[in-house]
């Protein structure tokens, strides 16, 4: 069998990360699934359908949502984990579906910080406790933690990690990679974006340490580098970090905050090049810019909106980045990767409204084998035919 036509599509070369080779350049973002209602982080047959479809859909990379790696570190009490063996053992089965359909597996490894033990996005918990913002410790919630005592807007505050509390973090990350790799993911991703605790503690917005975590650029920056390398340590896969790179806040945010006249701003895309760099010499190998999470603040959205903050990454660490933000067309996403926008894209909703979005845009650049776009399970291939 071969090409019915000779196209070639940077979106559906491969891309190889350290030992790891992934079919295309089309991958799926992590989506927050609030869908563990035993409230255990065990992933159940929801998570094994869900990603499992996207890997049946084509994409090269499947990643998993924000799994926490420690009980206090989900965003809600129906997040998945990634703690202990009997949650690495449930994700083996959907790592194992994701590989039989010839696509790589991810995880993302998450600590939501100030911004856990909240409802789930529909409000409602297993337990019927509903409402908004921070659930109680008496219906099922516990006490948050971050960088420093700052509350996120209609959120319960949270405590300031001490030392010794920054070293379990940092320990904690790296055994949660260990159960990855022991699970069967062929990657992990580090979340230091969209208002995690790595990102309370990257910008001076959410922290006002002025310890060795705290300050400067490189102090804030620490626990971030510190992850990685305890990470790179512990596990031989690729290592993604995820960073937002841009707080999204304007002068009337600054104002209105008292921030004014304080010489603090948000946190940006050249502080995220600079700190991928320094990322990358710690052992990661590839960078997923996206933006925003950190506080309430107007977003521009558009078709493409975050692309350029993965090409300024990519441009000014000298670092590979994969791209987000309302992509949803396959000659978008061809132009994203054949122009050195970024080396990869991510998608999120348009995967969950069309599953087997890869197809169509291999379909739509041509990429065929007998008429058949590239990927396609043989149970499918009838469809086009």
């Amino acid at each position: 069998m071969g090409l019915t036509a000779l196209v070639t599509s940077s979106l559906f070369s491969p891309l190889t990360l350290r030992s790891l080779t992934v079919r295309n350049r089309l991958w799926v973002s992590p989506l927050c699934q609030y869908s563990v209602t035993a409230a255990d982080g065990v992933p159940t047959d929801w998570h094994l359908v869900h990603l499992g479809s996207f890997a049946r859909g084509g994409a090269g990379m499947v990643m998993a949502e924000a799994t926490a790696v420690v009980p206090e570190g989900r965003i809600s009490p129906h997040d998945t984990g990634i703690w202990n063996d009997a949650q690495a053992d449930a994700w083996s089965r959907v790592v194992d579906f994701i590989h039989s359909q010839g696509a790589a597996a991810g995880i993302q490894l998450a600590h939501a910080g100030r911004k856990a033990s909240v409802y789930p996005e529909w409000g409602t918990m297993a337990n019927g406790a509903s409402g908004s913002g921070t659930v109680p410790a008496e219906l099922g919630g516990w006490q948050a933690v971050s960088a420093s005592a700052i509350a996120f807007e209609g959120y319960a505050e949270p405590v300031a990690l001490d030392e010794a509390g920054i070293r379990d973090v940092v320990s904690a990350f790296a055994e949660s990679a260990r159960h990855s790799v022991a699970a069967g993911f062929d990657l992990v991703e580090i979340h230091a974006a969209h208002g995690s605790l790595l990102h309370q503690f990257l910008s001076p917005l959410s922290t006002t340490r002025d310890d060795q975590w705290g300050g400067s650029l490189e102090n804030r920056a620490r626990i971030v580098l510190d992850i990685v390398r305890a990470v790179r340590a512990e596990v031989d896969v690729p290592i993604l970090v995820r960073f937002s790179a841009s707080d999204w806040v304007d002068d009337d945010w600054l104002e209105s905050h008292g921030l004014a006249d304080s010489g603090v701003a948000g946190w940006n895309e050249h502080d995220t090049a600079t700190v991928a760099a320094w990322a990358l010499e710690a052992g990661a190998d590839l960078f997923d810019i996206s933006s925003g999470g950190l506080v309430r603040a107007r977003i521009a959205v558009g078709r493409g909106d975050q692309v350029p903050f993965a090409e300024t990454v990519r441009r000014e660490g000298n670092v590979p980045v994969n791209a987000v933000g309302l992509i949803t067309e396959a000659a978008q996403a061809e132009k994203i990767v054949a122009t050195g926008q970024a080396d990869a894209v991510m998608m999120g909703r348009e995967f969950m409204r069309d599953p087997h979005a890869p197809l169509r845009f291999a379909r739509e650049l041509g990429v065929e084998v007998d008429g058949v776009p590239v990927g396609t399970p043989p149970q499918y291939t009838r469809a086009y035919r």
